[in-house]
C-alpha cells in the first residue's frame, strides 16, 4: 500500500500535523507511522553551504591570492550534529512506499529552503510533492492547508529566491570579512591592543552597524541650542492656561533674524523686550482673535505584522525583538496565534468572512470576553471586509499575527511575559472592530498689542478602540509645546467664548526651552527602521503608505541585532533596550566605510532584498541577479586590493576611541 509521507521543519510540529490527521500512528526514531501515512521531521536547518575549503584545501588559510572566492558550483552538506536524522529523513523520502510527499515546513522562504536542501541532499526523484502552506496550526486550518496543497514546482521561485540569499550572505561573508581582515586587521588589532581581530561583514549586519554608529556620531556633534518663549497667562471661568506667543505674519518679530523659529528667540533679552513692551498699558487684557473646535477622529491602527510587535514589546515590556520572535513563535506552536513571521498588517478577504471563529474564541478569556461579545452582538466583524483592514493585494505570503481563538488550555503553561505578548496581540485585533476614538479639540488665539498667542485644549470625548487598548501617554519633545489636556467641563465652558472678548493676563512669563538630539535606536525602534529600509518613521500611518522592501526580512531582522551583539560590535542595554555602538563596532564600520561604503548605504542594501522579491515573483531570473552579485563582490574586491587607507584610518580610531575612555563624556 502506497504512503504519504509529510515532513515538517519542527517535531512539534509534526505532532500538530499528526493530530490534525487523525491516524493511528506509531512512533519510531525520529518519526510517527500509520497505515497510510509517515510523519517526520527536520530539527530547523539539516543541510547547509560547506565551507571553502571543501572546494580546495588551499583555502583554508586566508589569503589575499584566493580572493575573490566565487564557485562556478555550490557545495552542501550535511550538519554535523543532525546526521542521524538526515540520515532517517532521507531514508523516508526515498521509501519505494512513499509516493507523495508533503512539505509542511514554515510557509516562508526560509521554510522552503530547509526543505529544498534536504531533498537536493537525499536525491529524491520520482515522487509526486505538494506544498502545504498554513498561517496557523489549528486542525482546521492543516487540514485546509493539505487538502489545497499545490505541486511543489509552484513554488520554486521562492526557492531561487532562498538559495540566491544563502548564497549572497554567503559570498559577501567570506569574500569581504577576508578581504578586510586580511588588509586591515593588524592595524585594528594594533589601535585595539589585541592579538588579533576578525573583521566580520555582512550584507544586512554591516548596513545596521552603519546606522547605529551615524545615529550615535549625530548625538556626539549635536550641540543644544537654547531658546526663550514667551507665554501668556489667561484666566477664564476662574481655570488658568497657557498661551505661546508666535511671530506670525502681522507680528513685529515677523522673519526677525532675533528668533531661532517662529515660536522662540536666540537670546533671552529680546524675550524680555517683547514682555516690557506689551506690559506697558496694565490691567494687562487679551483679545480673543480667533476660536476655532473641531473633532477629530482617531482610528484603530492596523494590525501587527513581526516588526510592529517587536517594536511595541520592546517599548512596552523591554525585552529585545529575538525575544519576542521567540514568544511569538512559542504561541504560534500553541495554536493561539497565527503565523509569526509577516510583513502584512491586514487580513484577507477569505479570513474576514471567517472571522467570527476566531472573535467566538476570544470568549474563552476572561479579560477578552466582554470585548469579544460586544463585538459580535454590535455585528461590526460583518463589515470589516470593506475596511483598510483587508486587502489582498498587501499580503505576499501570510496576512497579519493574530489570535486564532483557539488552544487557550496552553495559556496556564506560558510565562507571565508570553501572556502579556498574547494579550496584545488580542487587544490589537479587537481594537479594529471598535469605532474611532474622538477628540475635542479647541484652537484658539488671543492677541496683546498686535501680537499673537496660541492655545491648544484636547479631550477625549469617546474612547473607541481605546476601551480595548488603553489610552495612550501623551509624549512632547523637550522644544515642543503639547497640546493641553482640559476636561469636558471646561470643553464645554469654552463654547462661550466669543471672538472679540477680552480675557484677563494673569503675568507674561519666560519659558527657557532647548533643542533636542536625536534619540538612541531602540532595539524596537531598530526594526522598525530596517522595515523601512533606513528610515526611523514613528508616524504609524505614514509608514503603512510607504512600505516596501526593507533591510533584511520579518524572520531574519531580530537574528541580526542578536548576531551584532554577539560580535561585541554594539552594546544592547537590556533594561532600556537602547542601542550604543562599541568602539570596535565604531573600528569596523571605519574600515568598511573607507573600502567598501555601499554595504552601509541602506538603500541599496533594501534593493538587493527587493532583487529576491523580484526573483521570487519570476521578475527577474536567477541568473540575472547573480550576475549583478558577482559583478559586485568582484567590483568591490579589486578596488580594495589596489587602495590602502591605513594612514587615514588609523586617525579615525584615535579619534573615535577618545569617546570610550574612562570619564569620557559620550
Amino acid at each position: 500500500m502506497s504512503k504519504a509521507l509529510y515532513i515538517a521543519e519542527k517535531p512539534s510540529v509534526a505532532q500538530e500535523f499528526a493530530k490534525a490527521l487523525k491516524r493511528n500512528t506509531s512512533r519510531r526514531d525520529g518519526y510517527l507511522e500509520g497505515e497510510d501515512v509517515i510523519i517526520t521531521w527536520c530539527v530547523g536547518h539539516l543541510v547547509t553551504m560547506s565551507y571553502p575549503e571543501i572546494y580546495d584545501p588551499k583555502y583554508k588559510r586566508w589569503s589575499l591570492e584566493t580572493l575573490p572566492f566565487i564557485p562556478d558550483k555550490f557545495l552542501y552538506e550535511v550538519i554535523p550534529g543532525v546526521q542521524k536524522q538526515f540520515k532517517i529523513v532521507s531514508g523516508l523520502l526515498n521509501r519505494k512506499d512513499v509516493d507523495t510527499i508533503y512539505v509542511c515546513t514554515d510557509s516562508g522562504r526560509e521554510g522552503e529552503y530547509i526543505y529544498r536542501l534536504v531533498e537536493q541532499e537525499a536525491q529524491v526523484e520520482g515522487k509526486q510533492r505538494k506544498r502545504v502552506w498554513i498561517d496557523s496550526q489549528t486542525e482546521e486550518e492543516i487540514l485546509h492547508g493539505i487538502e489545497t496543497a499545490k505541486d511543489l514546482s509552484a513554488y520554486d521561485n521562492l526557492s531561487e529566491a532562498a538559495y540566491l540569499r544563502a548564497k549572497e550572505d554567503y559570498l559577501m561573508g567570506i569574500n569581504f570579512s577576508r578581504l578586510l581582515t586580511l588588509k586591515y586587521g593588524n592595524l585594528l588589532s594594533n589601535c585595539m591592543g589585541t592579538k588579533y581581530t576578525v573583521i566580520s561583514v555582512g550584507r544586512v549586519m554591516s548596513c545596521v552597524l552603519g546606522m547605529i554608529v551615524r545615529r550615535e556620531r549625530e548625538i556626539r556633534q549635536f550641540v543644544k541650542t537654547p531658546f526663550y518663549r514667551v507665554l501668556n497667562i489667561l484666566d477664564y471661568n476662574g481655570k488658568n492656561f497657557d498661551g505661546e506667543f508666535r511671530a506670525v505674519e502681522g507680528s513685529a518679530y515677523f522673519q526677525s533674524p532675533k528668533l531661532y523659529k517662529e515660536n522662540g528667540f536666540k537670546e533671552k533679552k529680546d524675550a524680555e523686550e517683547l514682555i516690557e513692551k506689551l506690559s506697558q498699558e496694565p490691567p494687562l487684557k487679551a483679545r480673543v482673535k480667533s476660536i476655532e473646535r473641531k473633532k477629530e477622529n482617531k482610528n484603530p491602527p492596523l494590525l501587527y505584522n513581526l516588526a510592529e510587535l517587536q517594536n511595541d514589546c520592546s517599548r512596552m515590556f523591554k525585552i529585545s525583538p529575538d525575544e519576542t520572535l521567540r514568544i511569538v513563535q512559542e504561541l504560534y506552536e500553541k495554536k493561539l496565534v497565527t503565523y509569526p513571521r509577516t510583513d502584512a498588517r491586514v487580513l484577507s478577504t477569505a479570513v474576514a468572512k471567517e472571522i467570527h471563529k476566531n472573535i467566538g474564541g476570544l470568549k474563552g478569556i476572561p479579560w477578552a470576553e466582554g470585548f469579544a461579545e460586544e463585538v459580535l452582538e454590535a455585528g461590526t466583524h460583518k463589515k470589516i471586509a470593506s475596511t483598510r483592514y483587508v486587502n489582498d493585494k498587501q499580503i505576499t505570503d501570510h496576512y497579519a499575527i493574530i489570535p486564532t481563538g483557539q488552544g487557550l488550555g496552553a495559556l496556564r503553561s506560558l510565562s507571565e511575559r508570553s501572556v502579556g505578548v498574547y494579550q496584545a496581540v488580542v487587544r490589537r485585533f479587537l481594537s479594529i472592530f471598535y469605532p474611532a476614538a474622538v477628540y475635542q479639540k479647541v484652537s484658539l488665539v488671543t492677541e496683546m498689542s498686535g501680537e499673537a498667542f496660541f492655545s491648544s485644549f484636547k479631550v477625549l470625548v469617546s474612547e473607541g478602540y481605546l476601551k480595548v487598548v488603553g489610552i495612550p501617554k501623551e509624549s512632547k519633545k523637550k522644544d515642543e509645546e503639547a497640546e493641553v489636556k482640559a476636561d469636558a467641563a471646561f470643553i464645554e465652558a469654552l463654547k462661550n467664548l466669543k471672538k472679540g472678548m477680552e480675557l484677563p493676563v494673569e503675568a507674561l512669563q519666560i519659558k527657557e526651552s532647548e533643542t533636542s538630539p536625536p534619540k538612541r535606536y531602540n532595539s524596537g525602534s531598530m526594526i522598525l527602521a530596517m522595515e523601512n529600509a533606513g528610515q526611523l518613521i514613528e508616524d504609524e500611518e505614514l509608514r503603512a503608505q510607504i512600505k516596501g522592501s526593507g533591510i533584511g526580512t520579518s524572520a531574519t531582522r531580530a537574528e541580526i541585532l542578536k548576531k551584532l551583539v554577539a560580535n561585541k560590535y554594539i552594546a544592547l542595554n537590556k533594561k532600556t533596550q537602547i542601542l550604543n555602538p562599541t568602539l570596535l563596532g565604531e573600528m569596523i564600520y571605519e574600515v568598511v566605510n573607507a573600502s567598501i561604503k555601499s554595504l552601509l548605504n541602506p538603500e541599496l542594501t533594501a534593493s538587493w532584498e527587493k532583487g529576491l522579491t523580484y526573483v521570487a515573483e519570476g521578475e527577474i531570473t536567477p541568473d540575472e541577479y547573480m550576475e549583478k552579485l558577482t559583478g559586485f563582490i568582484r567590483g568591490r574586491t579589486a578596488n580594495v586590493l589596489q587602495n590602502n587607507h591605513s594612514y587615514v584610518l588609523r586617525n579615525n580610531f584615535r579619534v573615535a576611541a577618545e569617546f570610550y575612555k574612562k570619564g569620557a563624556k559620550k
